[in-house]
């Protein structure tokens, strides 16, 4: 298992959990997730935050243990997602005067998940910049609306110089999954919080003006080294930025044909010099590594089969789900395919249309039906163009 060890007073009493096989029950996780919880021991005494319904009797055992017979003071509530949450009632109902310190979302959205008796006479409302004393350790709130519900708010210890930074910097995978965080946080970011780009810039801006240490995430591992490369990743994601050069095919094929027009068009790129070329059939990808490409990537190729005088339904989806999670700053060429009325074209430009500094490079391919040798020149024109400014082009 990876380093789960923060210091002697401040514990990790979190949970992996392997057998899942839908994170929010819509994304893959082949590796799982942990859902993480925490504890600090001082004169008084915090849990931050519960877990998962699904690891309830582990954590419990973990928290007890964490515990030694002392009773905790205070729940901290970052955020009220029921990975996160579920066991408030349960809290509450062990230890009966627990005080809940949240903010007023937090406050405001709380009874739509649980029936919590007095709550007003133990909640502990807090604002930004206000300081929960517990003696040797200083909790430090920050509040962080829409990353990436209205109420969620990270913490930073100031003793031991630890960011408690909700769902932000987190990643899918358990803990000991031996695994490169930068892929799995990626597509976890884009795909849970990428959304809110501006939220998470505001974020930033405050914690830059912190002494971290320490990261930990509800989430994915503890972060201990080299924090900037995790900082510095989340601006790039955050701005909406280029972070790998190359070029991302993303292709909605019914029979094939489109896809190896994709395939030669892969082919011509990496002859032109192109740093990298990903393609991908979506009716086999995995949609939350779709996202996560078309955001990694600079350049992006859309290319889809005319199904009912629309969009292939793959690709349709993938626009739809870029257009709701912001997606901008991107140089995009688009193919079509069509036997009788190709229209593909013309409906993925409605949908790119919508969204911000999409530049849409011509030509804009037409195949009919199958790739022909008058098609090549073609894709070699829109290589070149797709190209152009940035990675090196072989004539």
């Amino acid at each position: 298992m990876k380093d789960t060890m923060i210091s002697e007073n401040i514990k990790y009493i979190g949970a992996d959990d392997k057998d899942i096989d839908l994170f929010e029950n819509q994304y893959i996780v082949p590796n799982g997730v942990s859902y993480n919880s925490y504890i600090i021991i001082d004169e008084k005494i915090a849990i931050m935050d519960t877990i998962d319904k699904r690891k309830t009797d582990e954590w419990l055992n973990n928290l007890e243990n964490a515990l030694n017979g002392k009773i905790p003071d205070y729940l901290i509530i970052s955020h009220l997602e029921p990975d996160h949450a579920y066991n408030i009632g349960t809290i509450v109902n062990k230890y009966p005067n627990i005080k809940l310190v949240g903010n007023n979302k937090t406050f405001a959205f709380l009874p739509q998940f649980f029936d919590i008796a007095n709550l007003n006479e133990r909640k502990v409302e807090v604002k930004d910049g206000d300081v929960l004393d517990l003696g040797k350790h200083k909790l430090h709130f920050i509040m962080a609306p829409m990353v990436h519900w209205p109420e969620v708010m990270m913490e930073y210890e100031e003793s031991e110089k630890i960011l408690f930074s909700a769902d932000g910097f987190g990643k899918f995978g358990t803990l000991d999954t031996d695994e490169d965080w930068d892929c799995e946080a990626r597509r976890y970011y884009f795909n849970i919080v990428g959304k809110y780009g501006v939220q998470v810039q505001s974020v930033l801006k405050k914690a830059s003006l912190l002494d971290i240490k320490t990261i930990c995430p509800l989430h994915g591992p503890i972060l201990k080294e080299n924090l900037s490369h995790y900082v510095e990743k989340y601006d790039i994601w955050s701005k909406y930025e280029v972070e790998s050069e190359g070029v991302y095919i993303a292709c909605a094929s019914i029979h094939g044909n489109t896809f190896k027009v994709c395939e030669k068009l892969k082919e011509i790129l990496e002859e032109k010099g192109a740093s990298k070329v990903v393609l991908a059939d979506l009716s086999h990808e995995d949609f939350a590594e779709a996202i996560e490409d078309c955001f990694r990537y600079g350049k992006v190729i859309f290319a889809s089969s005319t199904y009912n005088m629309e969009i292939f339904s793959p690709m349709r989806n993938l626009l739809m789900d870029l257009k709701e999670k912001n997606y901008q700053n991107r140089k995009v060429g688009i193919i079509e395919n069509g036997t009788w009325a190709p229209n593909s074209a013309k409906c993925m430009k409605e949908i790119l249309s919508a969204m911000k500094n999409i530049e849409v490079v011509e030509p804009v391919i037409t195949i009919r039906s199958t790739l022909k040798d008058d098609d090549v020149e073609k894709l070699e024109n829109l290589a070149e163009v797709i190209l152009k400014d940035s990675d090196k082009i072989v004539k």
